[in-house]
């Protein structure tokens, strides 16, 4: 049973990138890949200032910032220098590898001895269950912003800057601000994820970010599929949908663990199981016509 609260845990830990990609990828229509080098980010300077005694509320900003920042950057670069969002991105993500590299001072950083944000919450013997009460207020917390943000003026204009950037710039939108300001907003996400999973994990990585993009986009198109079967057009239940896919996408591969897959085979199984999921509307369709 712990086994499969283990991947709840996970699952809420990086229910804020599924949101990232939610907003980069559904809304904007971009396909950034500087997630891989911002979710390492978040942890490694959530790592880096954690073992040196750094409490909390100090280091959570840091990392927002620091997200916001690199996706801002892809931003710019795509918008600026008009250079393809896909290389924009994978252009940051490299450069974020040495910058993280440089940060932590060594490829892992373990987190021994020092406070984390599960520390706050006790409310039971189990450590399980404080993780879990403490990462449902802290996903919740973000779910409102993120949801209040997008029923607002400026919430709407991204949103139809994504459904159609001609004509919202004709109507006078600025929507390489737009932009810019998404992606910031999607990476911050991302990064903090990356806080989440450093202190759940108890550990930062110089490669825990490679291929978490997968992760992600897998979230999203469960959301996705979820939301195209039952029609569903408001943004708290889109949202919602988004955080379920992500716990949904870890419970998976818990599963597959549990029936005796060889874990060297998890990032392969991710894999099929991603392109199962987006092959799985198109099938249907052929089938139906």
């Amino acid at each position: 049973m712990d086994f499969y609260l283990t991947a709840l845990l996970q699952g809420l830990c990086l229910s804020a990138i599924a949101l990232g990609i939610y907003i980069s990828m559904k809304i904007f229509n971009i396909p950034d890949i500087t997630t891989d080098g911002s979710y390492t980010l978040g942890g490694a300077i959530t790592a880096k200032l954690l073992v040196l005694h750094q409490p909390v509320f100090v280091v959570l900003p840091v990392v927002v910032a620091a997200g916001a920042l690199a996706g801002a950057l892809t931003g710019l670069i795509h918008t600026k220098l008009k250079i393809n969002a896909l290389l924009a991105g994978i252009l940051v993500m490299t450069a974020l590898y040495s910058v993280n590299l440089t940060l932590m001072g060594r490829s892992n950083i373990p987190l021994i001895g020092t406070a984390s944000i599960f520390s706050f919450i006790n409310i039971s013997a189990d450590f399980n269950h404080n993780v879990f009460w403490t990462l449902v207020a802290f996903v919740a917390v973000i779910t409102v912003l993120i949801g209040y943000l997008l029923k607002t003026d400026f919430g709407i204009a991204m949103r139809a800057t994504g459904n159609s950037e001609s004509m919202v710039r004709a109507l006078g939108v600025n929507t390489d601000r737009m932009k810019i300001t998404g992606l910031a907003l999607a990476n911050a996400l991302t990064a903090l994820s990356g806080f989440l999973i450093t202190q759940f994990q108890g550990f930062a990585d110089i490669n825990m970010g490679i291929g978490i993009v997968i992760v992600g986009l897998g979230s999203v198109i469960i959301a996705e599929s979820f939301i195209n079967w039952l029609g569903i057009t408001s943004v708290w239940f889109s949202l919602l949908l988004v955080l379920s896919g992500a716990v949904i996408f870890q419970c998976v591969l818990a599963i597959t663990l549990s029936i005796g897959v060889d874990p060297i085979l998890l990032k392969l199984v991710t894999a099929v199981f991603v392109l199962l999921i987006v092959s799985l509307p198109r099938l249907s369709f052929k089938s139906s016509a």
